[in-house]
């Protein structure tokens, strides 16, 4: 990858999970030059700049079509603010009332906030488990299917602990079986090959600001041809307008007014960017790497206590560690301030993972997350720094262990610093 990363930044950005940073240059020219040139309401009228915009919407729509292994109707592939708000449309638009829906506790809130809501609303939901190395066995999904299950929605991969799941051996299940299913790709989309047709996935669900390399408030949803879904809601589209219904023709029957277009002219971009660095494969490759030689870097170190941080198969370069004798809001706190290093704490939207782990009643974990600029170099210095807020926690926690009184083996009051 082309360094980009921190020349006019004195900090080593480690949250690319969160959202990618620094987005490539080429990028952020395609948008300026976009909005400069074509920053016109798409298609709502037959003069040239909304004509040329939509173009470039029905490009974006046929390349990430393409992208996801979608079928032949790129009208399929629908625009939104985000995976959050795709995940909230499909799963109000399919379940109804008697439903039954299958689930993980890797999820995000994305997909358990609105379950939680499905379950208000007279839905039965089923939340499968994962198993001590981060990975949700397709047999317990199967197991869960009943005669009155419409759903199917799991994580790609986990924002917390990085693990890919088997979505081609749950979708082969699903198809069989008759159930629609659904994948969260926030994480996997642009990084990891998503095949839809050949992985028996029916909505493959998508942000655009993480390694899709757009901004945030992109997303959507790519629909397979033969899933009919009716949407919740409604509004704008600029055709048909005289219909007091939503149009049922794609994509209008699942977007709602106005469209980010210069987002989603950024998210062509991205995707062109991705391929002159020689394709998915290549960034995965070099991020993978670098995740590794972090995730070694830090297994050396005294007091850090690393979460299914196997990363030599079906991985993303995502994991989560502790320090010994520090909250990780503070060890957060100490990387950014004292070594400038940038990274995620807490229980990352993900509160059920961290149950399973076994972190959520100490605040979480501190996360790293690789991107495509990160150097060896950055690598390093993150090491080393890991390696110095775990020294100061081992002080702290020596410092917290209770004392002997002369004579006795029992504790005395345990001191205070």
């Amino acid at each position: 990858m082309n360094d980009a990363m921190n020349d006019a930044n004195d900090f080593i950005y480690l949250d690319n999970a969160a959202t990618s940073f620094p987005k490539p240059q080429e990028v952020l020219q395609y948008m300026t030059d976009f909005y400069a040139t074509r920053g016109v309401n798409p298609g709502r009228t037959g003069f040239d700049l909304a004509v040329e915009a939509e173009e470039t919407l029905i490009e974006t729509r046929k390349s990430l079509t393409s992208f996801f292994g979608g079928g032949s109707d790129f009208n399929r592939l629908v625009f939104g603010h985000n995976v959050t708000d795709a995940l909230n449309l499909l799963i109000c638009s399919v379940l109804k009332p008697g439903d039954h829906a299958i689930t993980t506790r890797l999820e995000h809130n994305s997909v358990l906030r609105p379950m939680y809501q499905a379950r208000e609303r007279g839905i039965d939901v089923d939340f499968v488990p994962f198993d001590s190395k981060g990975y949700v066995d397709p047999a317990d999904i199967e197991a869960k299917i009943r005669p009155n299950t419409k759903l199917v929605v799991m994580t790609h991969g986990s924002n917390v602990i990085g693990t890919i799941q088997p979505i081609a051996e749950v979708g082969a299940i699903c198809r069989k079986k008759g159930v629609l299913f659904a994948i969260d790709a926030a994480q996997t989309a642009g990084l990891v090959e998503i095949d839809a047709t050949a992985m028996n996935i029916d909505v493959v669900c998508f942000t655009g600001h993480k390694s899709l390399y757009a901004p945030p408030g992109t997303g959507g949803m790519y629909i397979a041809e033969h899933v009919d879904i009716r949407p919740c809601r409604s509004g704008g589209t600029g055709v048909k307008s005289a219909l007091k219904t939503q149009p049922l023709d794609f994509p209008w029957r699942m977007e709602f007014g106005t469209l980010n277009t210069m987002g989603i002219a950024a998210l062509l971009a991205g995707q062109r960017w991705i391929a002159a660095q020689g394709g998915i494969s290549k960034i995965y490759e070099h991020e993978m790497r670098l995740a590794r030689r972090l995730r070694d870097g830090l297994a050396e170190i005294e007091g850090i206590t690393l979460y299914c941080a196997d990363m030599e198969t079906n991985h993303l370069p995502v994991f989560v560690f502790n320090v010994r004798g520090l909250p990780p809001d503070q060890a957060g706190a100490l990387l950014d301030v004292e070594h400038y290093v940038i990274t995620r704490t807490g229980l990352h939207c993900a509160p059920l993972v961290h149950e399973g782990i076994g972190t959520s009643d100490i605040d979480g974990t501190v996360r790293f997350s690789v991107g495509p600029f990160n150097t060896d170099e950055h690598i390093d210095h993150a090491i080393s720094a890991v390696a110095d807020i775990a020294a100061y926690g081992k002080q702290r926690a020596e410092k917290k262990r209770p004392a002997k009184s002369a004579g006795s083996s029992k504790p005395a009051v345990q001191a205070t610093t």
